[in-house]
């Protein structure tokens, strides 16, 4: 039984040949060899199994190490697996495999050649996603949201391209990214590894990719039909967070000295997915030099990457990169760095009637009844002394406060003005001097 691939997105075709590989016969070959001699493995099946191929382009590169000598037949069949010809690495095999381990530590996986990767990226481009209304409300379901700013975001979303969320800390920009997120149902295909130049640069994170569902086989069919390239993992699209922690260097690559392949950096692994650089403005580099960093490849839909040698390459740019800050953009961008951002979008705290309704969902959600006297109290006493400025988190902060005042006094449940104000006295920390 084999699965079926529900997704829009196109799936990369398997290689039914070396010929289409597009990688150098002598890297291929070397994988074989390193990965039989790590696993210790010695079936055709398996061997096709760790290294991603169909069985007949292994059995190509089998019988090439055969030629040369550095693979033999073990003369056994092996009964377990339909009578299968085992094969083990000749005592040249075993040295080749430990010469190929010293220059290079990978093994497993056949890489995708990088242009061979670049046109998976055009057959799952995050820019072909058409989400509608519904869509989007249907993810953003918990919120509650002005209708005025779906009317910003939906058109932000289906264009793939960037979007600058700003405004007061608190509003829920962090969950509406999210929300977008989720909104995005399809599944994309995820490269283990890609090829440039003879480098290996690995791009799959179990860390970064959510897994779809795996591929069903009968283990007892030995001509097991592949509904796609196996060097790629059908994946949810991928969504990199980062925040104050995000420095310049994590979007260059990173080389493995002892492993001597590469690793991709964060706005590789989130191709066809989202980057949501969130808090921007708290990282250690000034908002204008990240945003510097992300001019050539939110322009041209291309970055720029450099190996060890200093040699630089292009790479595919497709990612919705959402920047959220808490700064009012002309504070912390030049003007033409915002020109370079194409949607803007100020994310505001409610106004009364959308925090009541906030407030009325979490205290439904936390099982805590509502209590008249205590939100007149709560609209009528408390918010004018800052001002009635309202926002989203407060609700759950002061619901979850006065259900930790109720559990430690071993109270049921309930809102009163008194337990109000002490929830309320931990939401601000008043301007007082401190005498040492």
């Amino acid at each position: 039984m084999n699965m079926q691939v529900t997704s829009g997105v196109q799936p990369p075709p398997p290689p039914s040949g070396l010929d289409e590989m597009q990688l150098p016969i002598v890297m291929m070959r070397d994988i074989l060899l390193k990965t039989m001699f790590r696993k210790n493995l010695d079936m055709v099946s398996e061997i096709s199994e760790a290294i991603c191929l169909p069985r007949a382009v292994t059995q190509e590169l089998v019988d090439m190490a055969r030629q040369q000598r550095l693979l033999e037949a073990t003369g056994t069949l092996n009964a377990n697996s339909g009578g299968e010809m085992g094969f083990q690495l000749t005592d040249a095999g075993k040295s080749r495999a430990l010469d190929a381990l010293s220059q290079s530590e990978y093994f497993g996986a056949m890489p995708v050649p990088l242009a061979v990767y670049r046109e998976q990226v055009k057959r799952q481009s995050i820019r072909n996603i058409q989400i509608t209304r519904d869509e989007l409300t249907g993810a953003m379901g918990h919120l509650v949201l002005p209708d005025d700013l779906l009317d910003h975001l939906g058109p932000a979303v289906s264009a793939g391209r960037s979007i600058l969320m700003y405004g007061p800390p608190g509003n829920g920009k962090s969950s509406i990214s999210n929300g977008i997120r989720d909104a995005m149902g399809d599944k994309i295909y995820v490269p283990r590894a890609i090829e440039y130049a003879g480098q290996v640069i690995t791009v799959y994170d179990p860390i970064v990719h959510s897994k779809a569902e795996v591929e069903v086989d009968d283990p007892n069919s030995l001509r097991r039909k592949r509904t796609f390239d196996t060097r790629y993992v059908r994946c949810e699209r991928p969504t990199v967070i980062t925040g104050g922690e995000l420095s310049l260097s994590m979007l260059d690559l990173v080389y493995n000295p002892t492993a001597r392949t590469y690793q991709a950096p964060l706005q590789l692994k989130s191709t066809g997915g989202i980057f949501i650089v969130d808090d921007l403005g708290r990282q250690a580099e000034p908002p204008q030099s990240l945003v510097n960093r992300w001019i050539v490849p939110l322009e041209e839909s291309k970055d720029i990457l450099a190996l060890q040698s200093g040699e630089k390459f292009e790479v595919p740019f497709d990612t919705l990169v959402i920047f959220s800050t808490n700064f009012h953009p002309n504070e912390i961008f030049d003007q033409a760095a915002l020109r370079r951002i194409f949607f803007k979008i100020k994310i505001d705290g409610p106004n009364q009637q959308d925090f009541l309704k906030i407030f009325a969902m979490v205290a439904k959600k936390r099982g805590m009844p509502l209590d008249e006297d205590t939100l007149l109290h709560l609209l009528k006493v408390k918010y004018p002394t800052i001002d009635n400025v309202y926002a989203n988190y407060q609700p759950i902060f002061l619901i979850d406060q006065m259900i930790s005042i109720c559990e430690f006094e071993g109270i049921p449940y309930q809102m009163r003005p008194d337990l109000l104000d002490r929830a309320w006295a931990n939401m601000f920390v008043k301007n007082e001097k401190i005498v040492k």
